[in-house]
């Protein structure tokens, strides 16, 4: 018997499987198929019944395995045919995971859906660094932009936010680093504190944390790539490691 069609948006979080909200690992925990994304830890596949049908639909930059037109399909075809489907994505499903897509694609055949937010790695990540994104006297407030839009160009966004004193979080971002670098540079920013932080969350983490002039280096000495996000901001100077890279800065004593 197929129970009524529903599909269920769940935020995985950032990698780190423990991070995952209770009510995300009960709603898997009852699912008949789990779609799941590249970026989602495959040890919360096994909250999902032994017998539930798992289906790898992940996206990488520049290596999706299917188009979101065919992942919207499949959803509404696994819920037709099965009943109960879990959408499990990396992070939030509803920043820069397309998640409205799937749940308004669902609507127009009428399945019920529901979502249930996950932990960004825009706020954790960060946050699991030492690195806080607001904080008294540095930051009164933050944007998270898109790295690369659907055309491959950097969001127009960055280009205003580099004006502000805003922390900037930039997501799939770190293959356009050095054009993100001269945009700062060009705006008079070449000591910014920046950090790129690979893996956030999980064992396979690591962070290079510098300021816009020296960060490309960092990178390359570091080999840091995606998946990785780039945080923007005087913010980035409370990191620990941080301090030895304080003499890039010149101070003024005021007493």
């Amino acid at each position: 018997m197929v129970l009524e069609p529903k599909i269920t948006l769940i935020g995985a979080g950032p990698g780190d499987a423990e991070l995952i909200s209770i009510k995300g690992a009960k709603a898997l925990a009852k699912a008949e198929v789990v779609l799941y994304d590249a970026l989602v830890n495959e040890a919360l596949l096994e909250m999902a019944p032994e017998n539930s049908i798992k289906i790898f639909v992940g996206k990488r930059a520049g290596q999706h395995s299917l188009k979101q037109q065919e992942i919207n399909q499949l959803l509404v075809d696994s819920a037709l045919r099965y009943g109960y489907v879990v959408r499990l994505k990396g992070g939030d499903p509803f920043v820069f995971g397309r998640g409205y897509e799937e749940i308004d694609f669902a609507h127009s055949y009428n399945i019920q859906t529901e979502v249930i937010p996950g932990i960004s790695s825009s706020i954790s990540v960060p946050a699991l660094q030492g690195i806080p994104l607001t904080h008294r006297g540095l930051s009164e407030s933050f944007w998270v932009i898109t790295g690369t839009k659907a055309n491959g160009e950097i969001s127009n966004d960055l280009k205003v936010a580099v004006k502000t004193k805003a922390t900037v979080v930039i997501l799939m971002g770190v293959n356009k680093i050095k054009e993100i670098v001269e945009i700062y540079k060009n705006n008079g920013l070449g000591r910014l504190p920046v950090a790129i932080i690979q893996n956030g969350s999980t064992p396979k983490e690591k962070a290079a944390v510098g300021v816009m002039n020296t960060i490309v280096e960092q990178i390359e000495e570091n080999k840091i790539g995606a998946p990785a996000i780039i945080v923007i901001g005087e913010v980035v100077s409370l990191h620990p490691t941080f301090q030895p890279i304080l003499s890039s800065y010149e101070f003024v004593d005021t007493e």
